[in-house]
C-alpha cells in the first residue's frame, strides 16, 4: 500500500484530485509514463493526458491502475465522482471516501454492524446479499469494501478506535463459520498497535448515539469531519458545531464502554459460546 500522505495540498474537488493522485502514485513508484504503459498495456499518451487532466480515461484503465497501485477502490471512486457517475456511491459517501483516504486518525461507533474497515469478506458478502446485491454487482461491492480495510494495514496505518455495541456482537450471521471468522478477526485486530476496540455492553443503557453508526475522521489540517448513518440515510457532517456535539456524545459513550482488554475478553467469550464446527 502506498505510504500515507504528509502534505495538505491535495484537493477535495474530484476533477482536480483524480489527476493529482495519478501523478503522486506513479512518482512514488519512480516510474516514467512509458514504463507504466509497458506494464499495463495502454498507450503512454493516455496516461499523460489523464495526469494532466485533459481526459479522465475509462473505467477499465482506472480499475487496472487501482489494482496495480493497490489503492482499490480510491481511484475508481475519484473517477466516478469526476464524471458524475452515481452508480456505486452516493455523492456524500463518495466525498467521505476521499476524506477517509486522507485521515490521520479515525474513531467509530458501531450501532448495527462491525466497523466497515474491520469486516471480513464473509460478513460483507452476507450483509450485501441481504441488502439485495447479487451476481456481478455483489462481487464488485465485496471487492470494493475489501480494499478499504487496507487503510489500517502497514507501518503508516493511522490510529483507529472503535466502540462496538453488544447488539452487533450478538446478532451474528446465518453462516456460522463466517461469523466465527468475523469475531476472530475482531479479536486479532484488537491486538494491533494502531487499533483500539471497546465493547459497549447492554447494561450501558440509552445514549446519544444509540441508533447511529458514526465515523469521525481527523484530517491533515487538524479539522474533523463525521459520517453518520442509520438504516434510512447517511450524512457527511463538516460544520464544526455539529461535529463538536457528536464528539461530546462519542466521548460519553466511550466512558460507558468496557476497557480494551475487557473488550477483547468479551469477544473471546462469545467465540467460546459458539457451537463447535462439525468435524469433517
Amino acid at each position: 500500500m502506498p505510504q500515507r500522505l504528509v502534505v495538505t495540498e491535495l484537493s477535495h474537488e474530484p476533477r482536480k484530485r483524480f489527476p493529482e493522485e495519478l501523478r503522486r502514485l506513479r512518482n512514488e513508484r519512480g516510474m516514467s509514463l512509458r514504463e507504466l504503459a509497458k506494464v499495463l498495456g495502454w498507450d503512454a499518451s493516455l496516461f499523460g493526458k489523464m495526469e494532466s487532466g485533459a481526459t479522465l480515461g475509462g473505467p477499465e484503465v482506472v480499475q487496472a491502475l487501482d489494482q496495480y497501485y493497490g489503492t482499490s477502490p480510491l481511484l475508481l471512486t475519484l473517477w466516478e465522482m469526476a464524471v458524475g457517475d452515481p452508480t456505486q456511491f452516493k455523492e456524500q459517501y463518495r466525498r467521505y471516501m476521499l476524506y477517509e483516504a486522507d485521515a490521520v486518525s479515525l474513531w467509530h461507533y458501531a450501532a448495527s454492524a462491525p466497523p466497515g474497515l474491520l469486516q471480513t469478506e464473509g460478513y460483507m458478502r452476507e450483509a450485501l446479499a441481504a441488502g439485495g446485491a447479487k451476481g456481478k454487482v455483489l462481487e464488485q461491492q465485496v471487492e470494493a469494501r475489501m480494499g478499504r480495510g487496507k487503510l489500517l494495514e502497514g507501518d503508516e496505518a493511522p490510529p483507529f478506535r472503535a466502540i462496538i455495541s453488544e447488539a452487533v456482537l450478538r446478532m451474528g450471521l446465518r453462516d456460522k463459520r463466517a461469523w466465527r471468522e468475523q469475531l476472530e478477526f475482531l479479536a486479532e485486530a484488537a491486538e494491533r498497535p494502531n487499533i483500539t476496540l471497546h465493547v459497549l455492553p447492554f447494561g450501558a443503557g440509552l445514549h446519544g448515539l444509540t441508533n447511529t453508526n458514526t465515523m469521525f475522521l481527523r484530517l491533515l489540517d487538524g479539522s474533523t469531519v463525521v459520517y453518520a448513518e442509520n438504516d434510512v440515510r447517511g450524512e457527511l457532517i463538516e460544520e464544526s458545531s455539529r461535529v463538536e456535539r457528536l464528539q461530546r456524545a462519542y466521548d460519553a459513550v466511550r466512558d460507558l464502554a468496557l476497557a480494551p482488554a475487557e473488550s477483547r475478553m468479551f469477544i473471546l467469550r462469545l467465540l467460546e459460546e459458539l457451537p463447535c464446527e462439525p468435524s469433517t
